[in-house]
């Protein structure tokens, strides 16, 4: 299982609505709006780093108010 936190910054206004609708998603495991340089951070999961891939694309940056995606997979060191 892979796992890791997507950072997200969101159109003014919309970081509340971006979370709700990324709580939803298949795969997402938690979705909390934050202050600082990001206005979403995102804990989400898949069985590899290909199927994270096509979460990140195909789910979470098709969800209006979305302006740009960090994904930073967790590494067990």
């Amino acid at each position: 299982m892979v796992h890791a936190y997507i950072l997200i910054q969101t159109e003014v206004g919309k970081a509340a609505a971006v979370a709700a609708s990324i709580s939803e998603i298949a795969g997402v495991t938690r979705a909390e709006d934050v202050t600082g340089p990001y206005d979403v951070i995102v804990r989400a999961e898949a069985n590899s780093v290909d199927e994270l891939g096509r979460l990140v694309v195909a789910r979470v940056q098709s969800v209006d108010g979305i302006t740009r995606t960090l994904t930073c997979p967790v590494v067990n060191i």
